[in-house]
């Protein structure tokens, strides 16, 4: 957020907090990109604060993490003081999460496996029922009309639109043949959504919720957690894993991308697609992507 647009947003998560009757003397920002996240002392309270526009998305995030709770999950859990709810204050909207302190350097390869197991066990006991649960294809689609708009993306050279675009419509076109079975999903486990805490590893950032093949969550893991993960198709992990770096890269291509880095993200993640699809660097071509 703009350096004005923060402080409006940090003010906002301090009386939010206030109005449930929790002290505040601190506030320390501890994520802060199109949303922010606030920590709160000595209340000890997470606050996540939006823009106003993302009031729905924010409300999926916390119904999903509310049924996910309740069927064991292990997941960043809503702040049983402030309810399972959404506030809007000031413009933006706020939701209030327990605040989870950090236990270690790093989750180990197993146990990183474990948690997406179980987490994966715990979506399928969800009923989705009243959940408007995208699948991934439809993620592809948007990043897909992003590249081809060329007021939306401006500053895609013509050769790394023409690219990205025929690798979102191969990859996305391979794993709908590939007929797998598919799921509740979290849609973006990377390891800055797992947090690593005396309770083991916790994932957040659910309003990624998706439907998919397991692989397609799996592919955003370190690469060694595949290793640990029984059942995946070792073909689909790595087409998902060439369709993640290609999403990732439509979107800092996006004329209102905030990403810190962006420059360099742009250039990384479309070296990344190259190597995981096969292009140049890569470990092996994937039928109908472009080289």
């Amino acid at each position: 957020m703009e350096p004005v647009e923060l402080r409006r947003a940090v003010a906002a998560a301090r009386a939010g907090a206030a109005g449930f009757g929790l002290r505040v003397d601190d506030a320390v920002v501890l994520h802060d990109s199109d949303r922010v996240a606030v920590r709160l002392d000595p209340c000890d309270l997470l606050v996540r604060v939006a823009p106003g526009r993302q009031a729905e998305e924010a409300a999926f995030e916390t119904e999903v993490a509310r049924r996910l709770a309740g069927a064991g999950a292990p997941v960043g859990e809503l702040d049983a003081r402030a309810g399972a709810q959404v506030q809007v204050r000031d413009g933006f909207v706020l939701s209030y999460w327990r605040y989870y302190a950090p236990a270690g350097p790093g989750i180990a390869a197993a146990a990183y496996a474990d948690a997406l197991l179980r987490h994966h066990a715990a979506l399928r006991r969800v009923d989705p029922a009243g959940l408007d649960v995208p699948h991934f294809g439809e993620r592809a689609a948007r990043a897909l009309a992003v590249v081809e708009d060329l007021e939306t993306s401006p500053e895609l050279p013509a050769s790394e639109r023409e690219f990205l675009a025929g690798t979102l419509r191969g990859l996305t076109a391979r794993l709908a043949a590939a007929r797998t079975g598919e799921q509740l999903l979290h849609g973006e486990p990377h390891p800055g959504n797992v947090l690593d805490t005396a309770e083991g590893p916790l994932f957040v950032d659910l309003a990624t919720c998706c439907r998919g093949p397991v692989e397609f969550d799996l592919a955003h893991a370190p690469d060694e957690v595949a290793a640990h993960y029984p059942g995946a198709d070792p073909g689909v992990l790595q087409d998902c894993r060439a369709l993640n770096w290609a999403l990732f890269s439509a979107w800092r291509w996006r004329r209102e991308d905030q990403m810190p880095d962006r420059e360099h993200w742009r250039a990384e993640g479309l070296r990344r697609v190259r190597a995981a699809s096969g292009g140049p660097g890569g470990e092996g071509r994937v039928p109908g992507v472009p080289q």
